[in-house]
């Protein structure tokens, strides 16, 4: 089975009707209900909250569409087939590439493991891989293993004292010997976003092929991956107010069109003998097995609230409150901020901190019994932890559904923290 090919769409051009005017998050959080009560969700990085567009979708495909997808010619599998396959079709145009160049997985960790074991398979011993300094453990473990395991170079780009990435270090960490560059969009750590367009070029002009972790940055900004010129983008859905346990790996149709399958079985093979078999066309040969179907038609469902919403709006919206968010942590003494902190810095809705005195985990065990859920601990990023000197930090996220009311919350309850521990 192949899918109708689709021209790629521009970026900015919508079908969903995107809201107009300011975002009320007040008005936000009645969409989403574990929010009916006075929580005060600070962990959006790690995974978002769901709106009830996203829940009652799941809802409907088990009450009343249930059946596998791309086997039964029966009216039920046509039904849920059809609607798996409508959600590619909204994923490939939000990030403006062609249905077929969408690959679903369970999660961006998938995706980045995909790439590292299909794209080092033809790699010879000496060969190179770049990577940052402020890399995801899911961007950093699987090349890792993968170079240990076939006698890789492995390189990181540096980061600077204010966070960013040094470009002028990309510049002599990739060579010709470069075969794949990997990078993440935004550190879920520092909320550092990375210029991967200027990576792209880089990269490409030394023939590498350019790999980006796009976890952070797909829920709030807007993302055209051929504009960026990404050889392959992953991300997870449940980042960006879709269920868990579905993911994408986007990659150019050439790119993938080289490369080997990574799962081997049912539907994604066009004929098996005792000897051989013949695998289908992409997307569908890197889709073994029966795949996540109400995960993907509920990622295509979050798809449709970000773009009634509209992603510029979340994006602005999402820069004032994190200035804000800065600004009051700022005013608290004993309290670092670990990331950018200039307002002309290009930085994600994600701000890591620590306290003096106080342990990132205390830190966040007293926020909790004040109903403010934040992160705290290495972020799976140890090396960059260990770069940094700490063992950890305390972290806050934001997302459409926070408000200034909730920072300020948030700023009251590391004043208490203080106070408790007599600081």
């Amino acid at each position: 089975m192949t899918l109708k090919t689709k021209t790629a769409r521009k970026s900015g051009k919508m079908r969903t009707q995107k809201m107009k005017g300011k975002i009320n998050a007040e008005k936000i959080k009645r969409d989403f209900p574990i929010l009916k009560s006075n929580l005060v969700f600070l962990d959006s990085s790690s995974s978002s909250q769901k709106p009830r567009q996203v829940i009652n979708a799941i809802t409907k495909y088990y009450e009343e569409e249930n059946a596998n997808v791309h086997r039964g010619i029966y009216k039920l599998s046509e039904t849920a087939t059809e609607k798996f396959e409508k959600s590619r079709e909204k994923i490939a145009k939000f990030i403006n590439a062609f249905n077929e160049e969408i690959i679903f997985t369970k999660g961006a960790t998938e995706s980045l493991n995909l790439l590292a074991y299909c794209l080092c398979d033809t790699l010879q011993k000496g060969d190179e891989i770049v990577l940052t300094e402020i890399e995801h453990h899911s961007n950093l473990v699987p090349w890792q293993q993968i170079a240990k395991s076939k006698g890789l170079k492995l390189k990181y780009i540096k980061m600077k004292k204010d966070f960013t990435i040094d470009l002028e270090d990309a510049k002599e960490k990739i060579t010709n010997k470069t075969k794949i560059v990997s990078v993440t969009h935004c550190s879920n750590v520092l909320g550092t976003v990375i210029d991967v367009k200027q990576i792209a070029k880089i990269a490409h002009e030394k023939s590498a092929v350019l790999v980006v972790d796009g976890a952070q940055a797909i829920a709030h900004m807007k993302v055209d991956v051929k504009d960026i010129d990404a050889d392959f983008y992953a991300f997870s859905g449940h980042k960006m107010f879709g269920p868990t346990g579905i993911g994408i790996l986007y990659g150019k149709h050439n790119l993938l069109q080289k490369m080997k399958p990574f799962n081997y079985g049912g539907g994604m093979i066009t004929e098996v003998t005792f000897e051989d078999a013949k695998f289908m066309e992409i997307p569908y040969k890197f889709e073994a097995g029966t795949p996540d179907i109400s995960g993907a038609i509920g990622l295509g469902d979050a798809v449709d609230y970000i773009n009634s919403v509209g992603i510029e709006n979340i994006n602005k919206y999402l820069e004032i409150l994190t200035r804000y968010t800065i600004h009051k942590l700022e005013q608290v003494n004993g309290l670092k901020i670990i990331g950018p902190i200039s307002p002309e810095k290009n930085r994600g809705p994600v701000i890591s901190f620590v306290v003096d005195g106080i342990h990132p985990h205390d830190m966040a065990t007293i926020l909790d019994k004040q109903n403010i859920a934040v992160r705290a601990g290495h972020h799976c990023a140890m090396p960059l932890m260990s770069l940094l000197g700490i063992s950890g930090t305390t972290r806050a996220s934001l997302q459409i559904y926070n408000s200034k009311e909730d920072i300020d919350k948030l700023v009251e309850g590391i004043k208490n923290a203080k106070r408790i521990f007599k600081l």
